[in-house]
């Protein structure tokens, strides 16, 4: 199986490409794939070095480019048999500073990619998708037939991709999946979310940014999870369908915060209270029961072991934060 990953160097298409080439049996994902080339702009959070220990892999391609760009886009869609698509504009206060990029790489280039998907009759097209395309939900939780409801910039231009993927299959067949998933959290998370900005920051001494009054409500995932679930899609999706994919803890900002200080032994002097974000949804939650009936997930990492570990790759990993900051 020939794979094209596009944003492959970012933080999740990056765990998801060096899970697939170099996972041990029994860690939950699919036999190798042949080849994977990876599709990314190498934007800000597109990081070579992400790829670092899969570099040398021979089964690994890496080409530098723009998932709008047809010219770019078509070739490599038509080596493929599955693309899995991973590029995205994807941080909510960058979507309310401006929100062109997110129209142009979400909205956009998933256009391009369907496009080029539905042409040379790609075997499965799998679009990794948020929870945020619900909008807020304050008791329950949404199922994959729950409306989309999106709040800000970046989840209206990711509601919009998912509404392009379910039309290029409803229309030209296009064997397509969807997978929703709540917050991601693990190594390799560009510093402007808020884990790693909050662990980097006590890092380095200062003082983080809590919005509001702390009580907005998010389930979160270890990447590992997200992506075994991704690949259980790759291989076993039924085409046409949306996945919702979840970690089942669920923490308010508050909860979230208290529990990073106490991972570096701070306290709550570290903290600065901020005006809340505009639009702030206050509450994600995701029905996974279809995921786990159909395909047999479940996540693996509890948080409090998943949060320690990912602190502790933060304070040995120096190395590969300190430049994002600097640059």
């Amino acid at each position: 199986m020939k794979v094209l990953v596009t944003g492959g160097a970012g933080f999740i298409g990056s765990h998801y490409v060096r899970s697939v080439l170099s996972a041990p049996p029994g860690a939950g994902f699919g036999p190798a794939p042949a080849e994977v080339v990876v599709l990314d702009k190498f934007t800000y959070a597109g990081n070579p070095a992400n790829l670092d220990p899969v570099a040398r892999d021979p089964r690994l391609r890496v080409v530098r480019g723009d998932v709008a760009d047809a010219a770019v886009v078509d070739p490599l869609v038509a080596a493929a048999d599955v693309v899995v698509h991973f590029a995205a504009e994807t941080h909510v206060d960058r979507s309310i500073a401006g929100g062109s990029d997110f129209v142009r790489t979400n909205v956009t280039g998933t256009q391009v990619l369907l496009e080029a998907a539905a042409r040379h009759g790609v075997e499965k097209f799998v679009h990794v998708s948020t929870d945020e395309v619900y909008g807020s939900i304050a008791h329950g939780s949404w199922t994959e037939d729950s409306p989309l409801a999106p709040n800000s910039p970046y989840s209206a231009s990711k509601a919009s991709a998912d509404l392009l993927v379910r039309a290029y299959g409803r229309t030209h067949g296009v064997p397509v999946c969807t997978t929703r998933c709540s917050n991601n959290y693990g190594p390799y998370q560009f510093p402007e979310k808020v884990v790693p900005l909050f662990v980097t920051t006590l890092l380095e001494g200062g003082s983080v940014p809590l919005y509001g009054d702390g009580a907005n409500v998010r389930d979160w995932l270890h990447v590992e999870d997200h992506c075994r679930g991704i690949d259980l899609v790759v291989r076993s999706g039924r085409p046409g369908e949306v996945y919702n994919i979840g970690g089942g803890t669920e923490l308010t900002n508050r909860d979230l915060t208290e529990r990073v200080l106490d991972a570096l032994g701070a306290d709550w002097r570290r903290v600065r209270h901020v005006p809340d974000r505009k639009g702030h949804d206050l509450r994600y939650s995701v029905d996974c029961r279809k995921i786990r009936e159909e395909l047999g997930y479940a996540p693996v990492h509890d948080f409090a072991s998943g949060l320690a570990d990912t602190v502790r790759w933060y304070r040995e990993r120096a190395d590969w934060w300190r430049p994002l900051l600097a640059a």
